[in-house]
């Protein structure tokens, strides 16, 4: 394995930020190479100051280098400066540990986040210099994987990917590095590569999609199947048990240059049971587990004396609903040395932050607060099953404006199943409110800034089904907002570009034909596609039109209950029946409440994997990671205990 750095180094004067390039952060591994370990190259398809924070990157590069038969180094996308002159020069995609090429590794594994970076993915299988289908590489190239969120529909992927991970990383890294580990000492030879894909295929969460065959009768996919016996009909994801388990990164990136969400940040649980049908996330990450508060605590004091940040991000889907929270706040600030730390909660539930919260947060330095009401009427939220009333959102903001908060965030989807325009103005009267409690505070030195997405159905929602709004009336929505908040110095409005969301709906539930669009695209300069001075909408409508792929059918048509969906062999561990349901519950304004603290839906993630919901320790007993924990019911405020429980044979803790 040779370094590239002597070609390289003469390029980084000619190029912005130079150095998004040269790696040497504090927390950096040391990858011991050689003939015997798996290398892995964590690939995050953008800029490193977005890339460089990721959580699952960071988590698997730590993973994967404890290991004594694996080794890791990361990549990240370079900007159009650099690749042109990458291109110019040849010199390919490089780690930023030891700038090697990335042909010297046996795995380039990809971190996906959002689908707009889709053609990233192609640009940097290019720029590696391998083919970018996975058919036409040779036993010798390095297999190309993809994880993360968009990974629950790869199928847009599939033909530039051979293998594609479902779910958390930490367990299933080990064990295809075992079966690539014994790949490497038979010697990789020829005629060998299906051979080992196909051993892949047998590990729980890892999808090949070279072992599957679609069939189409006209636009529908008519099947999807497995073309050995051997190979599961099925791919279901992996769901790491105990977080406790796995108190990583212990020893996170700092870098040397400015970054997105520059801070110490520690996951406090994943999963989430509040059960919005808009949010991918939370029904993918299924079920809840609590890191043990204490583990939570040392991670933050370890962290912040590692780093030298003075921020800390406690993150999770909702991290207010931690059962620890206010204790780990509290904790946290009154820690020796940490009197000027300030603390983010970056995930907020209005119905779950309250004024002792805030005055926890308000001891250390503020930072902003951001609130998610989702959408601008109470017909709506309970459409969407976001559970909060009017009361719950003021009670939340004043709670924050009398602890002295003066600026806040609140974020809204339109173009959601059955809007109307009056629960689009919703949003405008909601956010007109909130400004003037801040009034009554701080005077004119409050403001409420607005920011509205266009609604994106994705896989494995209940609304997996929907018709999404189309640009113009998307457009249209967002008119109504701006002319009803012109007037208001006190509201600041912001959106996100209805065309952008448009493109992300055609690969958000697409299927394997819309590869052919993602490779027209990058195959005429569509690169770096989430950042809008790159962004070419015309680009992608030309890419369907040459495709012969429709847009109105990819993306603003509903679905059929009997349809066969692209990810439907793709198993996030819901039933999809409580899925088709939770969308009749969703049109008849049904919502259900947060299955932590009522009887169970069925929906099949905790049921399926051996473990329901886990709720940290506030002190977890001697010689064992997990206890009993107690949390308020939001429902009833009364004290829950909640204790981990025996679950077909699997025990959480």
């Amino acid at each position: 394995m040779t370094s590239v750095w002597p070609r390289l180094e003469h390029l980084l004067p000619q190029v912005q930020k130079p150095a998004r390039y040269i790696g040497c952060e504090d927390g950096a591994q040391a990858p011991d190479h050689g003939p015997g370990p798996v290398s892995w190259l964590l690939t995050y398809p953008d800029t490193y100051e977005v890339g460089l924070p990721n959580q699952g990157l960071q988590i698997l590069y730590e993973i994967l280098n404890e290991r004594p038969d694996a080794a890791a180094e990361r990549s990240y996308a370079p900007w159009s400066d650099l690749e042109a002159l990458m291109r110019r020069d040849r010199v390919p995609l490089f780690s930023v540990d030891n700038h090697l090429a990335a042909t010297d590794f046996d795995v380039i594994a990809f971190n996906l986040s959002a689908e707009l970076v889709y053609t990233n993915v192609l640009n940097c299988i290019d720029l590696s210099g391998i083919a970018v289908r996975s058919l036409d590489r040779k036993d010798s190239d390095p297999l190309v994987a993809i994880g993360g969120h968009c990974a629950y529909n790869p199928e847009p992927l599939a033909d530039f990917v051979d293998f594609v991970v479902l779910g958390d990383g930490e367990e299933v890294v080990g064990e295809i590095t075992t079966v690539l580990a014994e790949w490497k000492r038979g010697g990789r030879g020829p005629g060998t590569r299906e051979g080992v894909l196909r051993t892949l295929a047998g590990i729980s969460g890892v999808y090949v999609p070279s072992m599957y065959e679609v069939s189409y009768d006209g636009p529908r996919i008519a099947e999807v199947a497995p073309r050995f016996a051997d190979v599961p009909e099925q791919v279901e994801k992996r769901t790491v048990a105990d977080l406790a388990d796995w108190p990583y990164p212990k020893s996170q990136l700092v870098p040397l240059t400015e970054v997105v969400h520059d801070r110490l940040n520690v996951e406090v649980f994943r999963g989430c049971t509040r059960g919005c049908r808009f949010c991918q996330a939370g029904m993918i990450t299924r079920p809840v587990r609590e890191r043990p508060a204490e583990q939570v605590r040392s991670m933050i004091t370890n962290g912040l004396k590692r780093t030298g940040y003075d921020e800390v991000a406690l993150t999770s889907l909702s991290t207010a609903d931690f059962s620890g929270i206010q204790q780990v706040i509290a904790d946290t600030v009154s820690e020796p040395g940490c009197d000027q730390v300030s603390v983010a909660l970056p995930s907020l539930r209005v119905d779950a932050f309250t004024v002792g919260i805030a005055a926890q947060i308000q001891r250390a330095r503020r930072t902003g607060l951001t609130f998610a009401p989702e959408a601008g009427s109470w017909r709506m939220r309970q459409v969407i099953n976001k559970m909060i009333s009017e009361d719950d959102l003021f009670g939340a903001v004043e709670s924050a404006y009398s602890q002295g908060w003066r600026r806040m965030k609140l974020y809204f989807l339109t173009g959601l199943p059955t809007e109307t325009d009056p629960d689009t103005a919703g949003i405008a009267e909601l956010a007109t409110k909130c400004a003037e409690l801040g009034r009554a505070h701080h005077g004119g030195a409050a403001s409420v800034t607005v920011s509205v997405g266009g609604f994106v159905p994705k896989s494995n929602t209940p609304f997996q089904w929907f018709g999404q709004n189309t640009s113009a009336e998307l457009n249209r929505k967002i008119g109504l907002i701006r002319d009803a908040t012109r007037r208001n110095r006190a509201v600041k409005l912001k959106w996100h570009d209805p065309r952008a969301t448009l493109i992300e709906g055609i690969a958000s539930r697409g299927d394997r034909r819309i590869g052919a669009v993602i490779e027209y695209v990058w195959r005429r300069g569509g690169v770096f596609q989430e950042w809008s001075e790159h962004f070419n909408h015309d680009l992608w409508l030309e890419a369907m039109v040459a495709c012969g792929l429709d847009v109105d059918w990819y993306v603003h048509r509903h679905r059929e209950e009997d349809e066969i969906l692209p990810w439907d062999h793709l198993s996030a561990g819901l039933h999809k029946d409580f899925l088709w349901q939770d969308w009749r519950d969703a049109l008849d304004e049904v919502g259900l409440e947060d299955c932590r603290w009522t009887p169970c839906y069925d929906c099949g993630a905790c049921t399926g994997y051996g473990v329901e919901h886990v709720v940290a320790s506030a002190t977890p007993p001697a010689g064992g990671s997990q206890g009993t924990g107690v949390a308020q019911s939001p429902t009833t405020g009364t004290a829950v205990s909640v204790e981990p429980r025996l679950v077909a044979g699997v025990a959480p803790s």
